[in-house]
């Protein structure tokens, strides 16, 4: 019997862990349980529902995803939880009872239009990645059969991934009326069949991938590095930008900021970039935040792809 190793994995949500163990787990299907009673399928699930401080379990085809409650922080808990899962596999116990699998929830998408006319975002009944993901052609779209299927069509200019969307650029030559109910259904059946969104390869967070925009994220990796001012850009983008912009389908990354001409850098994208009025935003919105919070030590904020 191999024996297994688990890596714990920090994400974009501060509540939630990935354990990602070196072995198969499920083939192919992920499931999702939000209490002991809906985990009757998994008796993993059952005992790590046992721990207080555990809201939902997620179970895929290489790591066990936790979202715990706010009454601990991971990092006093997750190497305990860790040698719990690793204690329950190398002692071959049942992880899916496949007779008694989930039921089959049924999937719903619907289309919401963002502030770039050329983007259509799709919205899905179920959360699709932890993270951000984002594909400007084909051959990047290697890692995500979703993205690669996408492509197929060939007014699909660019796909961006993340929480629960999809975010689809067109290009300018067919109108979205035309196609936002193919797409739509498309997109609900790729799902509903049970194909993968992302590849396990994606999934792990420790894979250096050019296309995955979370591992080239500075404020949701370690701040080492940043200078205090930095730090308080970032903190300000995650806070009170990131979740308006998520709304609207795109995603803000913070690249840099230069001291001499006080400048901050960043990078737009999904529906952001290259959207017409993304300058607005970042002038009137973004800009004018940083210099009423940062008082005078911000002079403009500059989109490195705008």
């Amino acid at each position: 019997m191999s024996q297994f190793n688990i890596e714990v994995t920090q994400t974009s949500n501060q509540n939630i862990v990935k354990f990602i163990v070196n072995s198969f787990l499920t083939r192919s299907s992920s499931y999702e349980f939000k209490n002991i009673d809906e985990a009757k399928a998994s008796p993993l699930a059952q005992q790590l529902f046992f721990l207080p401080f555990v809201k939902t379990v997620y179970i895929s085809q290489n790591f066990v995803a936790i979202e715990k409650y706010d009454i601990v922080e991971w990092k006093d808990v997750q190497d305990e939880v860790a040698e719990s899962i690793v204690e329950y596999l190398n002692a071959g116990k049942p992880i899916i009872t496949e007779t008694d699998t989930p039921k089959k929830v049924p999937i719903t998408i619907y289309a919401e239009s963002t502030p770039n006319p050329t983007v259509m975002k799709f919205i899905a009944n179920k959360n699709l990645a932890t993270g951000v993901f984002e594909f400007k052609n084909s051959d990047e779209a290697g890692n995500s059969p979703m993205a690669k299927a996408l492509f197929n069509f060939p007014f699909v200019k660019e796909v961006f991934i993340s929480s629960n969307y999809i975010s689809v650029m067109k290009y300018d030559w067919v109108e979205w009326l035309e196609l936002t109910m193919e797409i739509r259904e498309f997109i609900r059946k790729f799902i509903e069949e049970g194909k993968p969104v992302l590849n396990d390869e994606v999934l792990d967070a420790t894979n250096s991938v050019s296309n995955i925009s979370s591992t080239k994220n500075s404020s949701e990796k370690t701040a080492k590095g940043h200078t205090a001012l930095e730090k308080e850009i970032i903190s300000i983008l995650d806070e009170y930008v990131k979740p308006a912009v998520a709304r609207d389908g795109g995603h803000i990354l913070f690249d840099s900021f230069n001291e001499d001409t006080k400048t901050v850098k960043v990078i737009l994208q999904g529906a952001c970039s290259g959207c017409p009025s993304s300058t607005i935003t970042l002038k009137n919105g973004i800009e004018t935040m940083l210099k009423e919070m940062l008082h005078g030590q911000i002079n403009s904020v500059v989109a490195v792809n705008g």
